[in-house]
């Protein structure tokens, strides 16, 4: 066999559903690399024979294989941090309230309109890092703290040179309608119009972003506008997602799934007839355990209702600076199972094969096996469990992106 590289002395989690074991699990298994693909993998006594003298062979003694982890929710560009309102929020005051007295996502606006390109890049850079630290091959970054053409610009501008410079695969993602900007204070409609009909065309001439998201709530848009929003960015041939029933139910996620979105994020309020309308469109179900630790919320996601209905469970950081603050994902694994109940096996699904389901790149990563990219991490632990069972020591060993040993 003419492989590129071996690897040997492994466990490992596959989490291809078309292995019926826990995790998709090969015990003693092998890994042969090519072209940046995955073109062998099994048990080692199946192992066929190859030139041992001409092909690096990588020893993983005895420790645990598994995708590169995808974090598909973040907002990692942006200037400035919002400590103050963690005060504020510890006082008694609620997100709500911190945002109608103008400050959550417009205090994060300002400081972002006022920075760089190249500030935004630093900053960008850093946080990407730590994720990379944990074993994150690919992210999804959103705009949506410009609420300005030009700034928006300039975040996707820089979530894309981020990922020209970075191992790390970079989704991006349009979220012009975050917020109502406080220049279109009462002008709502104007605003959206101004989404649409300047900012996504905007977007896509210089090609910035893969999908487009909006933020369906009370306090930022209702139904008629999301729609014309997710409406125009479908007509333009891209992905849409939408922020969806994090504080309550406006039917938000249906609206997106009869649009054929790939994912509704945060769902806290989502109803068995939302449930059932995205299980329909094949949509997944993006929980943000992070955020949903910070605000101290108490309206758990319906996930009893998403396992009844098959609806692919994502885990996702939402790291912002306002109300997930939490840059690692790794943290989300725990927090997944331990405020949402899931299991080990469903956290890493959520960060690994659902997580690529939700960008649409479920062809290329998010499951170990022959065809796909060769992107994969090796862990010092005995249990893929342990991946959401314990924080603080990171067991990350290897990392390899595209074929390429990463980290050591």
């Amino acid at each position: 066999m003419d492989w590129d590289q071996v690897w040997i002395d492994l466990n490992i989690a596959t989490m291809n559903p078309e292995n019926s074991e826990p995790y998709g699990v090969i015990r003693d298994g092998v890994m042969a690399v090519k072209d940046d693909k995955i073109v062998w993998l099994g048990c080692r006594s199946e192992l066929p024979e190859f030139d041992v003298l001409a092909t690096p062979v990588y020893r993983g003694n005895g420790g645990w294989v598994t995708p590169g982890l995808i974090d598909a929710h973040t907002h990692l560009i942006f200037a400035g941090n919002r400590a103050n309102e963690f005060e504020m929020r510890l006082g008694g005051a609620s997100y709500e309230e911190i945002a109608r007295a103008g400050g959550g996502i417009l205090s994060t606006v300002k400081a972002t309109r006022e920075a760089s390109e190249a500030e935004l890049f630093e900053l960008g850079r850093k946080r990407l890092n730590a994720l990379a630290k944990e074993g994150v091959t690919t992210v999804e970054i959103k705009s949506g703290y410009g609420l300005e053409t030009e700034t928006e610009l300039k975040m996707l501008r820089v979530a894309r040179e981020l990922g020209k410079h970075h191992h790390v695969d970079v989704k991006t993602t349009f979220l012009g309608a975050h917020a109502i900007p406080p220049e279109y204070k009462d002008k709502c409609e104007a605003y959206v119009d101004l989404v649409v009909d300047e900012m996504l065309p905007a977007v896509l001439a210089e090609n910035l972003a893969d999908a487009v998201d909006v933020f369906c709530e009370n306090i930022a848009f209702d139904l008629p506008q999301t729609q014309k929003i997710l409406a125009a960015a479908k007509a333009k041939g891209l992905d849409i997602k939408l922020h969806a029933e994090q504080l309550s139910n406006m039917g938000g996620s249906a609206l997106a799934a009869s649009l054929g979105a790939k994912s509704v994020d945060h769902i806290e309020y989502l109803d068995e007839a939302g449930v059932k309308a995205i299980a329909e469109s094949g949509t997944c179900a993006t929980l943000l355990p992070g955020a949903f630790y910070f605000l101290r919320e108490t309206k758990l996601p319906p996930i009893d209702l998403l396992r009844q209905h098959n609806v692919p469970m994502v885990i996702a950081s939402d790291y912002n600076p306002g109300t997930s603050p939490f840059c690692s994902t790794l943290l989300m694994l725990n927090m997944g199972c331990t405020l949402f109940r899931l299991t080990p096996e469903e956290a890493l699904a959520g960060v690994t094969r659902n997580a690529a389901k939700a960008l649409g790149i479920e062809s290329k990563v998010g499951v170990l096996k022959e065809g796909m990219q060769a992107d994969f991490c090796l862990w010092d632990i005995s249990s893929p469990a342990e991946l959401a069972y314990s924080y603080g020591r990171n067991p990350l060993v290897h990392v390899v992106k595209d074929g390429k040993l990463i980290h050591q």
